[in-house]
Formats: C-alpha cells, structure tokens, sequence
C-alpha cells in the first residue's frame, strides 16, 4: 500500500437545533456550525429512559405491553430492519453524487461520519458486552442498547446536519427511517421499547459530538490531507450483513 494512502475499514455488520442561538453556552465548531447543549436534552432524555427502564418496573411493564401488543399482530418477520439502519447516512452520500450538496465536502462529511460512528459503535459495544440484559426473544444477553437503532439515528441526525439548510424535509425523512428501524426491532422481537430508546438517544448524541469535535479531529489528524476518495462495500459473513467504508487520502 502506498504511504499516502490510509484506508479506514469500518464493519457495521451487528449493527434540534433549529434556528441561531447568541448564548454563552454556544461553542463555535465550525464555521456554518454552532454546538448547543440545548442539543443535548432529547438524546440525553432517550438514553436515560433507557438506562431507568433496566431496573423501573413501571418501564419494564411498558416493555412487557408493547412486547405483548406487538405479538399479537406478528404474522412473519421482516429484516429490513438490518438494511433500512444505513439508509439515512448513505442517502448523503446519494444526495451528493446527485448533485444535490450538503454542508460538507466529501472528506469533511466522511471523517464526521466516522467519527460519529466510532464513538456510536465503542459505546454501543461496551454497553453491550458489560450488560446483562435478555433480548425478548431470548437467545442472548446483550439486548441493551439497540445497535441497529443507534446506527439508523446516528444517520438520520447526520442527514438532518447536513441537510438542514436547505430543506429540514431531509432530516426528517432520515428520523422517520430511523424510528421505522427501531420499530422493526421491536416488530422482529429482538429489542425492548428501552433499548431502542437508548440507541436512538447515543446514535444522535455520537453524531452531535462528531460535528462538535470534527474540528479539533480535522485539524490534528488530517490537517495535510487535502483529498480524499472513498467506496462503501456490502459485507457478509455468511450469517450477517453489513456495509464497509474504505477510504483513501
């Protein structure tokens, strides 16, 4: 491989910030971009409701209910749910190669991208391997959080920033895809009403921090990278399937 090329592979196998703010508490991360903790209070409320629902037995009954409610109108399932978690971010990348341009150029959009979910998968990773909590189907106990539901927001909020400005329809199009996701999770009885809360709230909140710090990234890590070019790849291991970014620069 030749020295100027640095190839980022990422499996994804398992897997409001409307309008101008003058505060204080406003920290400029880019030049179009402002970080708000205003931002913070939704994800930050979906991660909480899941955190209180592994122990509240009053979340753990609404689990139990929708879990209950859900069954009785299952037919068959569906795996979209294992395709439809990349829609929202790849739909960026379609949009550009369309000629429809977002806030960033290729190579800032992608190290957003992976940043994003980086922070999104080591969380979702670590929660999972260090919990103890039964999929409602049974066959495990790493229910919490939902991976496929955090990949599917941390898309959707990724399309909504760099979309916004020119149409909000964009974003939330990619958070109707999201919560069809985390719906098809429950459908397919393998995630609680609370994992996927969880999830939707760190999917969101990896993106967030990503545009936040996509500054201080660019500038230590990729400062003399002037080009970027990049493919996504579909993977399969035979069991499941996902979808590969390569990257060189």
């Amino acid at each position: 491989m030749k020295k100027n090329n640095f190839v980022i592979l990422f499996s994804l196998l398992t897997l409001n910030s409307f309008g101008q703010y003058k505060s204080e508490d406003s920290l400029k991360i880019n030049k179009n971009i402002k970080f708000k903790y205003e931002a913070l209070v939704i994800p930050s409320a979906l991660i909480i409701y899941g955190v209180i629902g592994l122990e509240s037995h009053t979340l753990k009954d609404i689990n139990t209910d929708t879990k209950t409610e859900l069954s009785e109108h299952i037919d068959n399932k569906f795996t979209i749910d294992d395709f439809s978690q990349y829609s929202a971010f790849l739909s960026v990348y379609a949009l550009n190669a369309a000629g429809v341009k977002g806030k960033n150029n290729f190579k800032d959009r992608t190290i957003i991208l992976t940043t994003a979910y980086l922070i999104m998968g080591t969380t979702v990773n670590v929660i999972k391997n260090t919990g103890n909590e039964l999929r409602p189907d049974g066959t495990s106990n790493n229910s919490f959080p939902s991976g496929h539901t955090a990949t599917a927001f941390m898309g959707a909020e990724f399309l909504y920033q760099e979309y916004k400005d020119i149409s909000v329809w964009y974003g939330i199009s990619g958070y109707l895809l999201a919560a069809g996701t985390g719906f098809f999770r429950m459908y397919n009885d393998r995630h609680w009403f609370s994992d996927v809360a969880a999830g939707a709230g760190i999917g969101i909140l990896s993106t967030k921090i990503a545009y936040w710090i996509h500054p201080f990234v660019s500038k230590k890590i990729f400062r003399k990278k002037e080009n970027m070019n990049g493919v996504i790849i579909p993977i399969y291991n035979g069991k499941q399937y996902g979808l590969g970014m390569v990257m060189s620069f």
